[in-house]
C-alpha cells in the first residue's frame, strides 16, 4: 500500500512548491519592479532639482555681472545742455516779443566787468508727455538757447516719467524718458536738439505716443551720432529703470533747494528758486531770471542796486 500512495502524497507537494516558487517569483519581479520605480523617480526628482539650481545660479550670476545701466553725462539725475546748434526754434512760440540775456542788472557802478556778474543755473524737469513741459519750451527754447550760447546762463533739462499711466499702457513718458537718456549719454551735443523734438512734437495725453521705433528715428532726425548705438540704446529702453528711480527721487527732493520737491511739470528752477509765472509768457519768464540774476549780483558783489532789472520789448 505504501507504495502506491507515495507518489499520490507527493504529488500535493509538487504542486504546492510549484505554486510557492511561483509565487516568490512573482512577489521578487514586484520587488524589483518597486525599487526600479523609485529609483527612477529619485533620479527625476535631482534631476529637476539640479536643473532648477542652475538656472537660478544663473540668473542670480547674470543679475551679479550685469552692471545696473546709468545714463552718461548726468549729475543729479540731470543732463547739461552744451550745444544748441541743429535746432530751428522759430516754432510760433511767443518769444519774439522779447530781447533779454539774463545778466545782471544795469547798474551806475561800471565797476563791475562781465566776467564778475554771475551765471544763471536754469533747470528744467520735463515730462516728455506734459503739455505744460511743452508750452514752456514752444514759449522759451529761443532764449534759452540765446543764454547759453551767449554763456550767460547754464541750462539742464531733468527727464522724469510722471505720466506713465497717460499712454494707453505703453508707459510712454517713462520710454521718452529713457529715450532722452540714451540721447544725452551717446550724443551729447543733440541732446537740447532731440529734448526739443520730444516737447515740440509731443502727443496728446492719453494717446499711445510715439513708439520706441519712432523715438528711434526722431533721435537720428536730430542729428545724433552713432544712430546704431543710440537707436539700440533707445529701443532696448535701456534706461527706463533709471528714469523710474530719478522720477522718484525727485519727488522725494530736489537737491540745491530748500527742501522743495517735484511735485508737477515742467518744474523750472533759476538758481533753486522755483518759477511759478506763467509757462507760456517768455517775456514773464525772462523778467524772473532777471530779478533772480539781479539779486545774485548784488549779493555777491555787496554793490547797492541802483536800477531795475527789466525784460527789454523788441520794437
Amino acid at each position: 500500500m505504501s507504495s502506491d500512495e507515495s507518489p499520490n502524497a507527493s504529488a500535493p507537494r509538487e504542486r504546492r512548491d510549484a505554486v510557492r516558487e511561483k509565487a516568490q517569483q512573482v512577489q521578487a519581479r514586484q520587488s524589483r519592479a518597486r525599487v526600479a520605480r523609485r529609483a527612477t523617480l529619485v533620479i527625476l526628482v535631482v534631476a529637476v532639482i539640479a536643473v532648477a539650481a542652475v538656472v537660478v545660479t544663473w540668473a542670480v550670476s547674470s543679475a551679479a555681472s550685469k552692471p545696473l545701466l546709468k545714463p552718461a553725462n548726468v549729475t543729479d539725475d540731470g543732463f547739461a545742455v552744451t550745444e544748441v546748434t541743429g535746432v530751428g526754434v522759430t516754432t510760433g512760440a511767443k518769444q519774439s516779443d522779447v530781447d533779454a540775456t539774463p545778466t545782471a542788472a544795469p547798474t551806475a557802478t561800471p565797476k563791475a566787468a562781465a566776467s564778475d556778474q554771475p551765471v544763471v543755473d536754469i533747470r528744467v524737469y520735463v515730462d516728455y508727455l506734459s503739455s505744460g513741459s511743452h508750452d514752456f519750451q514752444v514759449a522759451n527754447a529761443q532764449q534759452l538757447a540765446d543764454w547759453v550760447t551767449q554763456d550767460a546762463a547754464t541750462l539742464s533739462y531733468y527727464p522724469v516719467a510722471m505720466l506713465t499711466a497717460k499712454s494707453n499702457g505703453t508707459k510712454y513718458s517713462l520710454r521718452a524718458a529713457s529715450a532722452a537718456a540714451c540721447v544725452a549719454t551717446h550724443s551729447p551735443h543733440t541732446f537740447f536738439a532731440y529734448n526739443n523734438a520730444l516737447l515740440t512734437q509731443q502727443p496728446g495725453v492719453e494717446s499711445d505716443g510715439l513708439t520706441d521705433v519712432q523715438l528711434a528715428d526722431l533721435a537720428i532726425a536730430s542729428g545724433a551720432d552713432d544712430p546704431k548705438v543710440v537707436r539700440s540704446c533707445i529701443e532696448d529702453q535701456s534706461f527706463a529703470t533709471w528714469a523710474k528711480d530719478a522720477t522718484d527721487r525727485a519727488l522725494k527732493g530736489l537737491p540745491g533747494t530748500n527742501d522743495v520737491s517735484l511735485t508737477g511739470t515742467p518744474m523750472v528752477l533759476v538758481n533753486g528758486m522755483p518759477y511759478v509765472g506763467a509757462l507760456d509768457d517768455p517775456k514773464e519768464f525772462a523778467q524772473f531770471v532777471l530779478t533772480i540774476a539781479s539779486d545774485a549780483y548784488y549779493k555777491d558783489s555787496g554793490a547797492t542796486p541802483t536800477a531795475t532789472a527789466t525784460a527789454t520789448p523788441k520794437p
